[in-house]
């Protein structure tokens, strides 16, 4: 399974689990390999969400939740977004998700619509970016900033999200 990819210990214990049922034999696999260096959630998370940052171009809070789907211990999540966070601006990614967006998902069709400026900032929202900044991000761009003057940053938020 290593072999294949990484695993978070606890996604390697789940899987082990299903597969030969709980019990002391998995949990001597499991200290076997972290005794070994295979599992270590700390390195784990760092590259983890290095990865989702550079090739995917997530937000904070869009990392930390899928850290937290692949299983990850939450006391190594916080150190491993600040150590990535400290690499990559937050708000450079924002930027170059929003140019992204501008060039293919508008197609062009400025000035924007209410409703399409709220799905923008929405599918900014899902990639993990505060609504703040997003609103920061987008008043800033001439092309976008009627439509945005319009709008604050509770706004864009569900209710119960965040």
């Amino acid at each position: 399974m290593l072999a294949r990819r990484p695993y978070s210990v606890a996604e390697i214990r789940r899987a082990l689990e299903r597969k030969f049922s709980a019990g002391p034999k998995v949990e001597t696999a499991i200290a076997r390999l972290r005794e070994l260096k295979y599992l270590d959630d700390r390195k784990f998370a760092e590259l983890y969400a290095a990865s989702l940052v550079r090739n995917r171009a997530f937000g904070r809070a869009r990392t930390r939740r899928e850290l937290k789907a692949k299983l990850v211990d939450y006391r190594t999540i916080e150190p491993a977004l600040d150590g990535v966070y400290q690499d990559a601006s937050e708000s450079q990614l924002l930027e170059r998700v929003l140019d992204l967006k501008l060039r293919t998902s508008l197609h062009g069709r400025l000035p924007l619509t209410r409703t399409r400026f709220y799905t923008l900032c929405q599918s900014l929202l899902r990639r993990g970016f505060r609504s703040d900044d997003i609103m920061k991000a987008v008043r800033s761009r001439p092309e976008l900033k009627p439509v945005a003057e319009d709008v604050e940053p509770a706004d864009l938020e569900a209710p119960g999200t965040n």
